[in-house]
């Protein structure tokens, strides 16, 4: 990924994740969590682990598809 992208990435990263603080909270159920509350209105979330990010994306057959 380019410094460019991933700038922006990061940059998306964080208003989205400065909205949804401010907006949502997410029921989790010991390890479950209902993939209906991770997208809400949104058909894609981006999954911060250490340094890398992860696109989780769900599809219009209702499939999940996660990328790095």
């Amino acid at each position: 990924m380019s410094t460019a992208g991933g700038s922006k990435l990061g940059e998306a990263r964080t208003q989205s994740a400065n909205s949804a603080a401010a907006t949502r909270s997410l029921v989790v159920n010991g390890n479950r969590i209902d993939s209906r509350e991770l997208f809400a209105n949104e058909r894609e979330i981006i999954i911060a682990h250490g340094e890398e990010s992860y696109r989780l994306r769900l599809t219009s057959q209702n499939k999940l598809i996660l990328t790095k």
